[in-house]
Formats: structure tokens, C-alpha cells, sequence
């Protein structure tokens, strides 16, 4: 005698938060805040730190630091189109999808670059590790500007 056991699924819907225009949306950020990291912040960020953050010994060609840096704009974008699918009226609205933006940009830069980034790179001991918190001025004004765009981006791609 056979016997059928239902199993309960969970389904992924795609329908609420595109997360293509989060990725095309981190991109365009990244871009703007690549900027701002090569002309406007004196640290070697492209070639020093953000590749040692993965054991890549220092000085990589800033073309490395470059594609990890836009890799990471690209997957945090997608965490933003995860968060607006929590109230898609927020990508629906420009100005609330650059409002969104630029608190996500600040998050991001308080979760990750004054906390986390600080305690990875001493774990994976890079020779470019600042301090805990690690306080700057214009990385707060780089991610700010990254989550603008993003926003913005955002909102013109789903609208």
C-alpha cells in the first residue's frame, strides 16, 4: 500500500521588492561612493583595505578592491529591495524611496563600517586595520551618498 505524505512548502515570491533594481540600483551607489573613496578619502581604501578584508595581501591593483567594492554595493542593494518589499509603497514614492535610501546608506555605514568592518579586519589581520569604532566623517558621507543613489535608482527602475 503506498502512502503520500503532503509536505509543507514555502514559497519565494518575487512579486513585492525587485531585486534587480536593487542590484542595478547598489551598482549605480557603489559607483558614486568608489568616487568618493578615491578622490575625497586619504586611506589606499580601493587598494589596501577592502581587498585584505579577504586575505588579498596589500597593495592589490585598486581594480581588485574596485570589483569586491561593487560586489558588496550590488548584494546590499538587493538587502534594500528585500526591506522596501517589507512596504512596497516606498519604492512606489521617489521621495520615499530616497528617504529609504539614505537611512539605509547610513545603517549600512554604522553596521558595517563603524562595527563590523573594524573587528574583521583585525580577525583576518590586515595591516590596514582601524579602530573600533571606526568614526570617519567621510565614509558617513560616501555611504549616504551610495544609499541616495540607490534610492533613487530604486524607485526610477520600479516605477
Amino acid at each position: 500500500m503506498a502512502t503520500e505524505t503532503a509536505t509543507p512548502t514555502a514559497d519565494v515570491s518575487t512579486e513585492t521588492g525587485n531585486w534587480k533594481a536593487g542590484v542595478v540600483g547598489g551598482l549605480a551607489g557603489s559607483v558614486v561612493f568608489g568616487l568618493v573613496m578615491t578622490y575625497l578619502i586619504p586611506d589606499p581604501l580601493l587598494a589596501v583595505v577592502i581587498p585584505s578584508m579577504y586575505g588579498l595581501a596589500p597593495p592589490a591593483a585598486p581594480f581588485v578592491g574596485w570589483v569586491i567594492h561593487m560586489s558588496h554595493g550590488a548584494a546590499l542593494g538587493v538587502g534594500f529591495a528585500a526591506l522596501v518589499a517589507l512596504r512596497p509603497a516606498i519604492g512606489e514614492n521617489t521621495g520615499a524611496s530616497l528617504g529609504a535610501g539614505a537611512a539605509y546608506g547610513l545603517a549600512v555605514w554604522v553596521a558595517l563600517a563603524v562595527i563590523v568592518m573594524p573587528i574583521w579586519l583585525s580577525a583576518v589581520g590586515s595591516p590596514a586595520n582601524p579602530p573600533l569604532p571606526n568614526i570617519s566623517a567621510m565614509s558617513a558621507v560616501g555611504h549616504l551618498a551610495y544609499g541616495v543613489v540607490l534610492g533613487g535608482a530604486y524607485a526610477a527602475l520600479t516605477n
